[in-house]
């Protein structure tokens, strides 16, 4: 069984080379992004197309309401699932997808308390959350900041008592991460911001908005939350337009951030001008793996 996962940032062409790789592995493919667990939310993700995956069994995109909790607990714990039955069956997998911290608990040594993972400690004030977070250490942490605070405290709870290497591999697996030339790859999101745009993005999102679905995924989501503020009449349309932009390129800085530092990355340079290229050098990565 070879495992295959490819990063990299917001629309430097995973899903394109996703899906050659998954032809030429014979494999299936598993989303590796926290947004296209969620049904509806299409467009701004960049989510795949029932017409653009040439029949490959594709699984995590879809597979859940928009107004559900689904968290990295349970990606984690249906991902494994997916892959302890591919192994099995001796079936290639590729993973795809832009959430760096989702991929790596799939495939690391990562442990979470399922109880306390969604906790708001409705029952605590903030004065009191803080004095717990400083059971464990010191926090610079206002006093008035509870929603920085509770996710200290979560991310305290959830690894407490829990034995995790989270640098320890739990599969053998090869990870390919796609890059360019930073204004490059500006140029190439502004361009899709525009196309998600003409091909019904505000009415995705005006959907979301009249049905009064306000979740952690909508307050989260670039194209989302950017939307939200329009609808409620704080921003324009074209300065929406903007943010999404602007919240992208910085989104974009955190992921290489992440890959860079928390990952062993085989970086190919992506050329869209001919993309069989990118494909090739993919491809003899793979081949010459031990």
């Amino acid at each position: 069984m070879k495992i295959v996962v490819i990063v990299g940032p917001t629309g430097v062409g995973k899903t394109k080379l996703s899906i050659s790789l998954a032809k030429y592995l014979k494999a299936v493919v598993i989303n590796g992004d926290s947004m296209q667990v969620y049904k509806g939310l299409d467009i701004g993700t960049a989510k795949i197309k029932e017409s653009e995956k040439e029949g490959i069994e594709h699984y995590l995109f879809d597979i859940c309401d928009v107004f559900d909790n689904y968290n990295i607990y349970e990606y984690q714990k249906d991902g494994r699932k997916l892959l302890d039955k591919f192994q099995k069956e001796n079936r290639n997998v590729v993973i795809v997808g832009g959430s760096g911290l989702y991929i790596k608990s799939l495939l690391y040594d990562y442990k979470f308390n399922e109880e306390t993972i969604n906790e708001t400690y409705d029952n605590l004030t903030n004065e009191e959350i803080k004095a717990e977070i400083e059971k464990n250490h010191k926090t610079l942490i206002h006093v008035n900041n509870r929603k920085r605070l509770i996710r200290e405290l979560n991310k305290i709870k959830n690894s407490t008592n829990i034995k995790s290497d989270i640098n320890k591999k739990l599969y053998d697996f090869t990870v390919l991460g796609l890059d360019m030339e930073r204004n490059e790859l500006y140029e190439v999101v502004n361009k899709r911001v525009d196309l998600m745009v003409d091909e019904g993005l505000v009415s995705e999102v005006k959907n979301l908005y009249d049905k009064n679905i306000n979740t952690k995924a909508i307050q989260t989501g670039i194209g989302y939350k950017e939307l939200y503020k329009y609808f409620a009449g704080e921003i324009s349309l074209d300065e929406a337009i903007i943010l999404i932009k602007k919240n992208t390129r910085h989104f974009i800085k955190r992921q290489y951030t992440f890959f860079k530092h928390q990952m062993e990355v085989n970086w190919i340079k992506a050329d869209l001008k001919n993309f069989n290229n990118t494909i090739k050098e993919a491809i003899n990565i793979i081949d010459n793996k031990n």
